[in-house]
């Protein structure tokens, strides 16, 4: 409790400075410091990268895709520390600067990457090669039921965390009416590829287990209602 105090005063003096800080830390002061109530945890690598193995709680965000990269960052919280890594430190060091320069108040940049953060034996997550959705058995989601929401999304990925209690809000508003459906977008990237679902998160209605529309990022539940009563 002492540590999570002494870290939270530490984060509020430097939010109290100008201008934005962004600085470069050693994997045990990051490990500290995802410690910080509110703290986000950004991995710049690209989404195969991610599902080999990420920091715990890490969204997502591809640098080396900028317009995904924006899109992304935009649903973060500019008031709130944001701990930035990559493989190496190369990418998340530019993405870093970044985030200060546009408005993040508290950005920390892992030294060395996640490389380091894993020679260093610090705790992982993922990486067990978790089978993919099969065609067929997608299929079989979209017949669930007369009226399907599917949503492609992931655990990492800012606007789809956004959307979540928009998703809990008409699952339950509509209960007995449609069948929601996720598919983690972070692990069935063939079904992706096959259905031409290329960001997250993308939403796709089937009735009677035919599309009869499709939509990629941000969506009110208004929407999601009308499109899902008609």
């Amino acid at each position: 409790m002492k540590r999570i105090l002494a870290i939270t005063i530490y984060i509020c003096s430097l939010s109290c400075s100008a201008p934005a800080q962004q600085k470069d830390v050693n994997t045990t002061t990051f490990q500290e410091h995802l410690a910080t109530p509110g703290v986000q945890i950004l991995d710049v690598r690209t989404a195969g990268e991610y599902q080999n193995g990420h920091i715990k709680n890490a969204l997502q965000a591809d640098w080396l895709q900028q317009e995904q990269f924006k899109d992304r960052i935009q649903y973060m919280d500019k008031s709130k520390p944001v701990m930035v890594y990559c493989a190496s430190g190369g990418r998340s060091g530019k993405a870093a600067t970044w985030l200060a320069q546009n408005g993040f108040t508290i950005v920390e940049n892992l030294q060395g990457g996640f490389t380091q953060w894993k020679l260093d034996n610090k705790p992982v997550e993922g990486g067990d090669n978790t089978p993919q959705l099969t065609i067929d058995a997608y299929n079989s989601l979209t017949i669930s039921s007369d009226v399907v929401l599917i949503d492609f999304g992931a655990t990492w990925c800012p606007p789809c965390k956004k959307m979540e209690p928009v998703l809990a809000d008409v699952e339950q508003s509509m209960a007995g009416k449609i069948t929601l459906s996720k598919v983690d977008g972070g692990i069935n990237t063939n079904i992706m590829q096959q259905l031409n679902v290329a960001a997250l998160p993308t939403f796709i209605i089937y009735k009677k287990g035919r599309e009869v529309w499709r939509k990629q990022g941000i969506v009110s539940k208004e929407e999601l209602v009308s499109q899902l009563s008609k």
